[in-house]
């Protein structure tokens, strides 16, 4: 059906349903022939097609240029990629091994404060030890004091009563003998 279509239309072209010989100057079909057969021959002659191709060629030559820039462009990108998710590793990396020397420093320091803790606690408790020592023997002295004073009291009374005029005289001789003879 197609090819009957085409055959057709060949046979209904312009050139044959023209009046009069085929190769005649009264001919339009066969002018316009002519003239367009000349068109090409001068485009021919001018070298037009050459200068197409040229031009073409000159494109193509941009084109490929433009290809092997970008491929270099996105070569160059992927090395920058790499080199940058490198460098975000290494980041990464020494990012974790802050955290862990920070975790690490925490808690020695920790251990640190424990331990100093507990120093000042061995040594507040042995404050209060030596205070508690000290108030006791304080104490003890202050009693021993009282006693002696009331030991000191309690036989001034006796003697008192027991002490007649010559024996306190005597009393005192005998202090004064040892006095002087401790003093010489």
């Amino acid at each position: 059906m197609k090819r009957l279509s085409i055959l057709f239309a060949l046979l209904a072209s312009p050139a044959l349903a023209a009046s009069g010989p085929f190769f005649s100057l009264q001919n339009s079909n066969f002018v316009v022939l002519v003239a367009f057969i000349a068109f090409v021959a001068l485009l021919v002659y001018v070298k037009v097609p050459s200068r197409l191709t040229g031009m073409l060629d000159a494109r193509a030559a941009v084109i490929k240029s433009e290809l092997d820039e970008a491929r270099s462009l996105r070569e160059e990108a992927k090395t920058i990629l790499a080199t940058y998710e490198r460098r975000q590793k290494e980041v990464q990396e020494q990012a974790e091994r802050i955290v862990a020397q920070a975790r690490d420093e925490a808690l020695s320091a920790a251990e640190q404060a424990k331990a100093d803790l507990k120093a000042s606690i061995a040594r507040r408790l042995a404050a209060a030890t030596e205070q508690i020592a000290s108030a006791e023997a304080g104490a003890i002295r202050q009693v021993r004091e009282q006693a002696v004073s009331v030991a000191v009291a309690a036989a001034g009374d006796v003697l008192a009563k027991q002490m007649t005029a010559d024996a306190a005289s005597a009393s005192i001789d005998a202090a004064i003998a040892q006095v002087e003879a401790r003093l010489h």
